[in-house]
């Protein structure tokens, strides 16, 4: 993978292994100059980008996902050293990435073509239509979870709408920082259209208050959120914000309750249980709840917990130490209030990881913490529904509203419940999952505005009205 050169000078950025706790590089931080360089080279390639053509935009992604592709084992590996997660699914956020890249390349030609309109005959039109067209610099503030994965689908719309980018990624994932910062070149972009900067969160404000940048993307908490989008709102720069959830996850007396109980497991577990889109609130009606509890219990207690280079992992570490002590923590806290642990996996024992068994509760009432908080990491919790009613009432029942999932085979009741789920989408008898074909985002403390699909090119637009007498 491509790194930065080691600069003499105190390192303050490290890569620490989760699975191990060992540092295993270093990097300096990025100082003013670095940021001026960087803002103002994303700056002249806006120009050069407005002046090509989306045929030859899409020559340069096609290259920068064949590279990607080629480059699979070596990004996967360095994924897997700075956040955990499992070798296979490593390898698949990188296919995923590079799909998305020929997506984008393959329809924003589509996406942004000129839209015509009812001219307003009353006033002497003779034609009318819209037309988009380029912000300019979008700055991202990207998340560790899915390193590159996270990236791309901020990246590969705005660049194939002639917007240039400007990366600040999470501080655990330098290198697949690195990494994207020279993947876009390489592809043939010219320099300064995607750019990657290791700085610390108090340089956000100086990028987004430039005139020079025109918009920003954040992935991260509400926190996070809120403090970007005052930012972004003082200096009047569009904003796409998407801040995690509490996904509920439906299970209705005609579900096939064997399958639901499987693709449970892989809907909170997936990535560690460190997902903004996992399933975290399992809702079950009365009727089907100790069956599913039962199998749910059972296949989570199955899991290998371990390595996560080793190829049968399904489980590795938390990311962060801080977030393996927060997560356990929120756990302890319920238990207080009375929750039950229905099941556990092991972890490895005399690890210096930061391991937190994968683990099912029920019994949360509202005075635990995890009633109400997003928990990041390998955690389920269990809730009993009367009826339907209840379910809904429980699944609004947290301030956030990123994605749902509802089991049921009843196609009546499938809508009265797509209906009145307060969330950006709603998977049917399945995983919620983001795909680069679909508009992806929330609702309420989950964020706004959206990427991927149509809608995630258009969000850095502008659309412009064209009026012609």
């Amino acid at each position: 993978m491509t790194t930065a050169a080691e600069a003499p000078v105190k390192r303050s950025i490290a890569v620490t292994n989760p699975a191990t706790g060992e540092v295993v590089t270093q990097f300096a931080t990025q100082g003013p100059a670095a940021i001026e360089a960087c803002v103002q080279a994303a700056h002249d390639a806006v120009r050069l980008l407005r002046a090509t053509d989306f045929r030859t935009r899409a020559s340069w992604l096609r290259q920068a996902a064949d590279l990607l592709e080629a480059d699979c084992e070596e990004v996967a590996h360095a994924i897997v050293v700075e956040m955990g997660k499992p070798i296979r699914q490593a390898r698949a956020e990188v296919t995923k990435s590079a799909r998305t890249m020929r997506y984008y390349a393959d329809h924003a030609e589509e996406f942004l073509a000129e839209q015509p309109l009812p001219a307003p005959e009353q006033v002497g039109a003779r034609r009318a239509l819209t037309k988009y067209q380029p912000l300019g610099v979008v700055l991202a503030v990207m998340p560790w979870n899915y390193p590159i994965w996270q990236a791309m689908r901020f990246a590969a719309p705005a660049l194939m709408a002639g917007n240039a980018g400007v990366l600040k990624h999470a501080s655990n994932v330098p290198q697949s920082a690195l990494y994207l910062d020279s993947l876009f070149i390489r592809g043939g972009f010219p320099p300064g259209s995607f750019s990657a900067l290791l700085i610390g969160s108090d340089s956000v404000g100086s990028i987004i208050a430039d005139p020079r940048t025109a918009a920003v993307t954040l992935t991260g908490s509400d926190g996070a959120g809120r403090s970007v989008g005052a930012l972004a709102g003082r200096a009047i720069k569009k904003t796409v914000l998407e801040l995690g959830g509490s996904d509920p996850f439906l299970v209705l007396p005609s579900a096939d309750v064997e399958q639901a109980a499987t693709t449970a497991v892989a809907a909170r577990m997936n990535n560690n249980g460190q997902s903004c889109i996992a399933g975290k609130r399992f809702i079950v009606h009365t009727d089907v709840y100790d069956e599913f509890a039962a199998l749910f219990a059972a296949k989570i207690a199955a899991l290998s917990v371990g390595d996560p280079l080793e190829e049968t992992t399904d489980i590795g570490p938390i990311a962060t130490l801080d977030g393996r002590d927060e997560l356990a923590a929120q756990v302890e806290d319920a238990i207080a209030h009375g929750a039950r642990v229905l099941a556990t996996a092991a972890t490895p024992t005399g690890s210096a990881g930061w391991y937190y068994p994968p683990t099912l509760l029920d019994n949360v009432g509202p005075d635990s913490r995890l009633f109400q908080e997003e928990a990041f990491g390998p955690v389920a919790v269990l809730y009993r529904a009367a009826d339907e009613q209840e379910a809904v009432t429980l699944a609004n029942g947290t301030p956030f509203g990123l994605s749902s999932a509802v089991w049921t085979t009843d196609e009546d009741q499938a809508q009265r419940i797509v209906d009145a789920l307060d969330a950006g989408a709603v998977f049917i008898n399945g995983m919620s999952v983001s795909y680069p074909e679909l508009p992806f985002g929330g609702v309420r403390n989950s964020g706004y505005g959206r990427e991927l699909g149509a809608a995630g090119i258009r969000e850095f637009c502008n659309l412009k009205t064209v009026w012609i007498a």
